[in-house]
């Protein structure tokens, strides 16, 4: 066992342990398993390590899934570490091919504005499920490293539970969301499964659930869209366009840093 130097941050309510210490990658479901126990406000663990040459910062989520929230954290992180008030920060984010750029801003103390250019997913594709001898024909939005599924507002909790789990395995995704969506009121409750971290989270928001939402509006409508989705954690703002350029904005709170033996 070693002491592992963490950060816990809150981007939008989607509270997230940024682990400072080097772990390999093997270990990394373990010590993040350690540390939810240890933080029972954090839904979800990265792991940091330098970016190299193609990114200022690289960050691998504990089952190798791609997080943007989680991204938003590292670059206020990597601002706070270098006594920056401002800068776009290239972060290297596991499930993506390629770093994403997110623009950085203090806005008052342990508190920072983020907004983040997502890379692409695939165009949207309507699928076939099966659950409790039903069928459910549903869109999903595969992003690098995680699909979302856009359900109805007013579905029942346990049955998405129930589906997370079983659709993730039929769609042979790397992790799997089940996005409550309400559009009429603009309000979004996320669930998220990650198998390779054997978690799954009613999450206070979740930032590739909102480019995917953004992304089945606009898709939907034929045309770019621009709107505040309303999550239990507070508010995260999404443009997308029908081509699938997204862009997301949210906020960043540093809550505390920490230490553990794992």
């Amino acid at each position: 066992m070693k002491a592992l130097e963490y950060v816990l941050l809150d981007p939008t309510g989607n509270v997230t342990v940024l682990v400072r210490t080097a772990v390999p990658v093997p270990a990394q479901p373990r010590v993040a398993r350690a540390l939810l126990e240890a933080e029972p406000r954090g839904e979800q663990v990265g792991f940091l390590s330098p970016g190299g040459a193609d990114a200022d910062i690289a960050l691998r989520m504990a089952g190798g899934e791609f997080c943007g929230n989680a991204a938003m954290c590292a670059a206020a992180l990597w601002c706070i570490e270098r006594g920056l008030s401002a800068q776009t920060v290239r972060v290297r984010v596991s499930g993506a091919d390629r770093p994403v750029a997110v623009q950085a801003a203090a806005q008052a103390e342990d508190c920072w504005s983020c907004a983040e250019a997502l890379p692409r997913p695939a165009p949207p594709e309507m699928v076939t499920l099966a659950l409790d001898g039903q069928t459910y024909r549903l869109p999903l939005l595969r992003f690098p490293g995680i699909g979302h599924l856009i359900l109805p507002g007013d579905t029942d909790r346990a049955f998405a539970e129930r589906a997370a789990r079983s659709w993730c395995a039929a769609l042979g995704a790397e992790a799997l969301g089940l996005m409550l969506l309400d559009e009429a009121a603009g309000r979004m409750t996320p669930l998220v499964y990650v198998p390779g971290a054997d978690t799954l989270y009613w999450e206070r928001s979740c930032a590739s659930g909102t480019a995917a939402a953004g992304a089945y509006l606009a898709w939907k409508r034929g045309a770019s869209v621009e709107a505040a989705l309303d999550q239990p954690g507070g508010f995260l703002r999404v443009f997308a366009a029908p081509a699938g350029e997204i862009r997301l904005r949210g906020a960043v709170r540093v809550l505390k840093e920490g230490k553990i033996l794992a």
